[in-house]
């Protein structure tokens, strides 16, 4: 208990060492003091939170309970009135109205804006119908499969205009050899009448690469114009040293894709793709076209050429009537034509040099390596392929990567199966004879050229062919060319290898850089 002129220190403990919580005005009667000590000390003690979820039902949790409705009810009384009001009505007073519009944001279609201005004045009118322009100039391309005369109604021109102009070009050049992608510049007159079609002024395309067509509107009918352009056919040389990839290395160099296609097939077909190496310098000839007009085109490949250093690897020029690769050394040198015997082992299918062998390789289009389940022979397009044995088809027709395929079952668990066939032979569930015809080598399915993919299976699973037991002899020996065609083939070879690298290009940027000028 406190004396009457008591004061506590602030700073310092009480008797029991705990801080004062109240300085004592020593003018305040002691009674008061005592009672306003014993309050102060009496809330310091409270506990303010008390947690709700223990002694559920207690009284000091009764008391909680109070203290925070009563807190909760205090927050509510000084809540902000939740009291609606609508908008101001706006009176029948224009001028308050098209105030009250001119600070809104219209959307776009209404012409979006904001400002005093905005609002249509009592002297605008709205007018019946736009005005249009009098001329529109659009393009449009030919798309595969469709029609010229859709193409062109598609574009706003009227079905008879566009059936009339059709015409007048399929009299000039057929409409389907007009390549897919042909850009048309369509040129559309005023309407003669409120919503029909406008009509057609002009039709402008370059159907050929050496051919320009314009359609005219002259008076009430339509007339064709033609212009004729001159064209360089000298073709493309591009050469280049192989990296990581031929392939990525040629299209890099911008060899076109398709004949880049030709030219793995080319090297397929004489040697083993797998046997080329970085460092190597690959040599390719294609079929090039420019026109005065600055347009290119590209076609079939023309000679294929690899080397390693300054030594040939191979060197194949498109040849004959059927477009094969040949080269110099396999176009002078006999053919030897083996038929199998039929002897007690197993039969060779065809008459070939095997490029590929049985196990594990890099695809040369998937590009990957994966296992090579049987082995590939290379050899002419349309060369007969043979059966190896006795046996029954239980498969023949298109067969995913391998293509044309036929499979023979042979029993004892061995079948065969020879695939990329350029055409088949045999039927499902026909019985045929060792060195029997069961199809004719080709390069359909996953295949880079012309040749023979032969399976050999046991119990199922694929074995290596190579080690069966074959018998083959030698029945004839025919010339492939004589002296003459021969002397003909090195000339077009030694006229592919004359032409300079790239100059084909260097001349299409220039005369484009010339049409260009002229423009």
């Amino acid at each position: 208990m406190f004396q009457p002129r008591d004061q506590v220190d602030l700073d310092q403990g009480g008797a029991s060492g705990e801080p004062a919580l109240l300085p004592l005005d020593h003018a305040l009667p002691f009674n008061l003091r005592d009672r306003l000590f014993a309050l102060w000390h009496a809330l310091h003690r409270a506990d303010w939170v008390p947690d709700l979820a223990e002694d559920v039902g207690s009284r000091k949790w009764i008391k909680g309970l109070a203290l925070f409705a009563g807190l909760l009810a205090l927050t509510l009384s000084f809540w902000p009135s939740l009291e609606l009001r609508a908008a101001p009505t706006l009176r029948d007073d224009a001028a308050v109205r098209d105030e009250y519009r001119s600070q809104m944001i219209m959307p776009l279609a209404q012409g979006g804006d904001s400002g005093r201005h905005m609002a249509a004045l009592t002297a605008v009118v709205p007018v019946s119908e736009a005005a249009e322009r009098p001329r529109v100039a659009l393009t449009a391309f030919v798309s595969a499969g469709d029609g010229f005369a859709r193409m062109l109604q598609r574009a706003g021109v009227s079905a008879d205009d566009a059936g009339h102009a059709a015409d007048l070009v399929g009299n000039k050049v057929p409409l389907g050899q007009i390549a897919p992608g042909t850009r048309v510049e369509v040129t559309l007159g005023a309407r003669p009448a409120p919503g029909a079609a406008r009509m057609l002024e002009s039709v402008s395309l370059r159907a050929r690469i050496d051919l320009d067509l314009t359609v005219r509107r002259r008076g009430a009918e339509l007339a064709l114009a033609t212009r004729t352009l001159a064209v360089d056919d000298t073709p493309l040389r591009i050469r280049g040293i192989v990296g990581e990839s031929l392939y990525r290395s040629a299209r890099s160099a911008g060899v076109p894709a398709g004949a880049l296609q030709q030219y793995l097939q080319a090297l397929n077909a004489n040697m083993d793709l797998d046997a080329v190496q970085p460092g190597d310098s690959f040599d390719v000839v294609v079929a090039f076209k420019r026109s005065t007009g600055g347009e290119v085109q590209s076609g079939n490949l023309l000679y294929a050429g690899l080397a390693r250093g300054a030594q040939p690897v191979a060197e194949l020029v498109r040849w004959g009537t059927a477009g094969q690769f040949y080269s110099a050394e396999a176009l002078g040198k006999p053919v030897v034509e083996t038929i199998t015997s039929g002897g007690g082992g197993m039969l060779m299918p065809v008459n070939g040099r095997i490029t590929s062998p049985f196990g594990m390789r890099f695809h040369p289009i998937l590009g990957y390596t994966r296992m090579h389940s049987g082995v590939d022979i290379a050899a002419p397009w349309g060369t007969p392929v043979r059966a190896t044995s006795d046996g029954v088809v239980s498969f023949a027709g298109r067969h995913g990567g391998h293509g044309n395929y036929v499979r023979l079952e042979m029993g004892g668990g061995i079948g065969t199966g020879y695939g990329h066939l350029s055409r088949i032979a045999v039927a499902y569930g026909q019985r045929v004879r060792a060195g029997e015809i069961i199809g004719y080598v080709g390069s359909t399915g996953l295949s880079t050229g012309p040749h023979l993919h032969y399976e050999m299976y046991r119990g199922g699973r694929t074995v290596n062919p190579l080690g069966a037991r074959y018998e083959t002899f030698t029945t004839t020996t025919v010339a492939r060319i004589d002296p003459k065609e021969l002397a003909a083939f090195k000339a077009k070879l030694a006229q592919y290898k004359a032409i300079r690298p790239g100059a084909t290009l260097s001349q299409t940027a220039m005369t484009r850089s010339s049409v260009i000028a002229l423009r």
